[in-house]
């Protein structure tokens, strides 16, 4: 039998995973004391059943520590598997030591959610593929390229070409492109610090093209909105960006509305804080409630990723 529950971050998406699955959401509460503690309690019976806990793990760290102690929970009140449904997976961009005596976050979580109890991990874009192996217990890695193909398909642009904002998306870029039929540019930036950008460049022509970048986390949307005045600089006709993780901080919401985008397409993995008429969301609602059946069922979940027949 399955139970979907959710910690309070990731409530606004869980609801309609639980409702595309066909089932009422698991009832659980968190309850907060007056020094900043809380503690987490499942209001049911969940001995002997399957359950999915949906939260996605973006700071505060409250958010991750929560999803642990309902995997504990869970785990106590004799749960028969216990899977945790990270729409974004928080701390992926510490998934190596990129200098001295550094920890290696990305791992940390895992050692922490496989201590708490998970059996199985559902998660969407993790910004490095190799944090999989940082999990011995299976990991279901799926692809926003489910949800947004179909979009982008129907936008019908005349002269379409994709971009990534930087080296580390060229995969991702070069993948969309070839699923569609397209050329595909890269934009090539030096960081003086972390979120500050020294220097980009453009590798490719966009003259008369409409560009769209992919990138899997908007953070402060520095590099983004960058990027995009650049490939308008260079004669572009039209400039958006279709990004996985909306983490939106810092100055992110008011760059993105004074940017040259047309469109910034996200998913629902982190909710906006802000509205924006520059952003348009599409739902992982029923992405992961077909991953939950698929699961369920023992089926095939790669065949949901087939290029070719999205």
């Amino acid at each position: 039998m399955v139970s979907i529950f959710s910690g309070r971050q990731s409530r606004y998406l869980t609801e309609k995973i639980a409702a595309s699955y066909g089932i009422p959401m698991g009832k659980s509460i968190v309850l907060d004391f007056a020094d900043g503690e809380f503690q987490t309690s499942y209001e049911e019976n969940i001995r002997g059943r399957d359950v999915f806990i949906v939260q996605s793990t973006n700071p505060p760290a409250d958010n991750l520590l929560e999803l642990l102690m309902m995997v504990d929970a869970a785990r106590r009140a004799s749960a028969r598997k216990i899977i945790a449904v990270i729409p974004y997976f928080g701390y992926a961009r510490q998934d190596r030591k990129d200098k001295p005596r550094v920890s290696i976050a990305s791992k940390l979580t895992a050692n922490l959610l496989i201590a708490a109890g998970v059996t199985r991990l559902i998660t969407i874009d993790l910004h490095a593929d190799q944090i999989q192996g940082f999990f011995d217990v299976p990991v279901d890695h799926l692809y926003s390229s489910n949800i947004f193909l179909p979009y982008l398909k129907q936008l019908n642009l005349p002269n379409l070409v994709m971009a990534s904002p930087d080296t580390g998306g060229t995969r991702r870029a070069a993948s969309y492109a070839k699923a569609l039929g397209t050329g595909f540019v890269i934009c090539y930036k030096q960081r003086a610090k972390p979120n500050v950008i020294e220097q980009m460049e453009l590798i490719g022509d966009v003259e008369g093209k409409d560009v769209v970048l992919v990138d899997d986390i908007i953070d402060t949307a520095g590099t983004i909105t960058k990027a995009a005045s650049l490939i308008m600089s260079k004669g572009a006709s039209s400039v958006r960006a279709f990004c996985t993780h909306p983490i939106f901080s810092a100055d992110a919401y008011s760059r993105i509305n004074k940017s040259v985008f047309d469109e910034v397409v996200v998913t629902d993995t982190v909710k906006l804080t802000q509205h924006s008429d520059k952003i348009t969301v599409l739902s992982t609602a029923d992405l992961l409630a077909e991953v939950i059946k698929r699961v369920q069922n023992f089926e095939s979940i790669s065949s949901l990723f087939d290029l070719k027949q999205i």
